[in-house]
C-alpha cells in the first residue's frame, strides 16, 4: 500500500558493476524491499559520479561506462523504512545511505493539499 503524507526516503548509492552471487547489488536490494513489503522502490541509473575513492565514473567515457552510479530510492512509512534497514546489513559495496523526511502527495492530486 502506497503511503500518503509524511514518509521516508531511502536512498542506498552503489556501483551498476557491484554484484551478490552474480547479480546486480541493486537487484538484491530491490528484491530485499519488495520481500519486506514496502511500499516500492526505484532503481535509476547515473551518467557521471564519484564516491569515496574519488574516481569519476562517467558514460562519456567508453572504458568506464561498465560502472556507472545506481540509485535505489525507496519511500514509505518512517517506521516501515527504519525497521528495513537492518536487512542491508550484511551487504558489502554500498555506498552513501541517505534519510529524508518526504511527503507523499496523493494520487491525482497535485496541488499539495491533503485531501
Amino acid at each position: 500500500m502506497t503511503p500518503t503524507g509524511p514518509a521516508l526516503r531511502l536512498t542506498i548509492l552503489v556501483g551498476e558493476s557491484d554484484r551478490r552471487h552474480h547479480r546486480p547489488l541493486y537487484h538484491e536490494i530491490v528484491a530485499r524491499a519488495h520481500a519486506a513489503g514496502l511500499a516500492g522502490a526505484s532503481v535509476l541509473r547515473g551518467i557521471e559520479g564519484y564516491g569515496s575513492t574519488s574516481r569519476i565514473h562517467t558514460s562519456r567515457i567508453l572504458s568506464l561506462s561498465e560502472d556507472l552510479p545506481v540509485a535505489v530510492v525507496i519511500v514509505d512509512a518512517e517506521d516501515r523504512i527504519r525497521g528495513f534497514l537492518p536487512r542491508l546489513a550484511d551487504l558489502e559495496g554500498l555506498g552513501l545511505v541517505t534519510l529524508e523526511p518526504v511527503e507523499v502527495v496523493p494520487p491525482g492530486r497535485r496541488d499539495g493539499e491533503a485531501r
